[in-house]
């Protein structure tokens, strides 16, 4: 099977695999990360194949929604060897997948391929911007957790089991992950990207507590 017939293959298994996600990573989360990765590795020159398919595997053995937290990526290395992916190649994309997920605000990423870097800016990408803000209360309610708790303030997670086991208000998660990832982008386009994206949460950030103080109210013209 020659590359692009495995990437088209593996569009189509995920979209299966993910049609009816309601958590902010569905399909269409996937279908970013890969155009987002996509537009990265044409600036970067980076391996284009391994690029597109740790893209497309990378939330198959997601710790968020497995029962367990090994993050050991079982069902992406059994697709690729279904594909008949080479071992080398897939055992970068796999160690991708392993490193992609953020892990918390003291927690080092372990990233080490021009490719996984490119991989995980676009992922990060995805969770900043209009559409990282849509994501963040998509995720919230899947969760059912506040809006926002004045009385629970962020914190940063010096490891990943704090981060895995933290319930705090979505809110929270803009100080405590969201507006960290604009200094955690590893390619020069990414960082270029991030830029406005992060400008976009601030602003509604600060729409979001006046609103919720009521100074939007008393320092308009009603």
């Amino acid at each position: 099977m020659d590359q692009q017939n495995i990437i088209q293959k593996t569009v189509e298994y995920i979209k299966q695999e993910f049609s009816d996600d309601s958590s902010g990573h569905d399909w269409w989360h996937i279908y970013r990360v890969w155009k987002n990765a996509v537009t990265i590795c044409e600036y970067e020159k980076a391996d284009m194949f391994i690029v597109q398919l740790a893209a497309l595997l990378h939330d198959l053995d997601d710790w968020k929604f497995n029962e367990s937290v090994d993050e050991t990526p079982l069902r992406a290395r059994a697709w690729l060897e279904s594909c008949r992916v080479d071992i080398p190649t897939a055992e970068t994309i796999c160690g991708i997948i392993t490193q992609i997920s953020y892990k918390g605000a003291g927690v080092e990423s372990k990233m080490g391929s021009l490719e996984g870097f490119i991989v995980q800016d676009a992922d990060r990408l995805d969770a900043i911007g209009a559409i990282g803000i849509g994501r963040a209360f998509a995720y919230g309610g899947y969760k059912n957790r506040m809006i926002n708790d004045p009385d629970s303030p962020p914190q940063m997670h010096a490891s990943f089991e704090e981060y895995k086991n933290s319930n705090s208000a979505t809110i929270n998660h803009f100080y405590e992950k969201l507006l960290l990832l604009k200094d955690m982008m590893h390619t020069p386009t990414a960082k270029i990207i991030a830029e406005q994206r992060h400008a976009v949460m601030v602003k509604f950030l600060d729409q979001f507590m006046n609103e919720w103080e009521g100074k939007d109210v008393s320092d308009s013209h009603l």
